[in-house]
């Protein structure tokens, strides 16, 4: 027979101790590993179009989410955000291209690098809702901060990739 509120011991340990919740005691090691992994993909886009200079510029803000993911600190959270955004918001443009419905970007993709945006796009996801799902205690004003310092930072490491010295080594 079925206990009376069996939702509540679904959540227990054999012992009757409660579980804690294992997704979100490792949300800053997936919100690294988010982080990673766009890194990673990008680095692969670098090689395969010549452009590597271009893509350790661009994602430069993406190592401080790592490291401090990695040892599961809360700020990994905050400075993801922006930047998983960000990259978020370029894979769609770039999705939308490749199916003819908007040229807001334009050029020519290789397979590999239409791959490499979808591990891109499934990184950025999966890590945002890691995110959304993460409940921390920084403060609100230290979480707006940290998310506009990342923005910022995210925004001017493309800006100087564009730089025609970077853009071509």
């Amino acid at each position: 027979m079925w206990p009376v509120n069996w939702r509540v011991k679904l959540r227990e340990l054999p012992g009757g101790r409660p579980r804690k919740n294992v997704v979100m005691r490792n949300a800053p090691k997936w919100v690294a590993g988010c982080s990673l992994a766009i890194l990673a993909a990008l680095y692969v886009v670098g090689a395969v179009s010549h452009g590597s200079l271009r893509h350790v510029v661009q994602t430069l803000p993406l190592w401080f989410p790592i490291f401090q993911g990695f040892r599961r600190r809360e700020f990994a959270k905050w400075s993801a955000l922006p930047c998983m955004i960000f990259w978020l918001v370029i894979m769609m443009f770039i999705w939308l291209f490749l199916l003819g419905w908007a040229s807001i970007v334009s050029g020519h993709f290789s397979p590999t690098e239409i791959a490499m945006t979808l591990v891109i796009g499934i990184a950025c996801v999966a890590g945002l809702f890691t995110s959304f799902c993460w409940r921390t205690s920084v403060s609100l004003w230290a979480a707006i901060g940290v998310m506009i310092l990342f923005g910022v930072l995210q925004l001017l490491a493309f800006r100087i990739s564009l730089f025609p010295y970077i853009a071509t080594h």
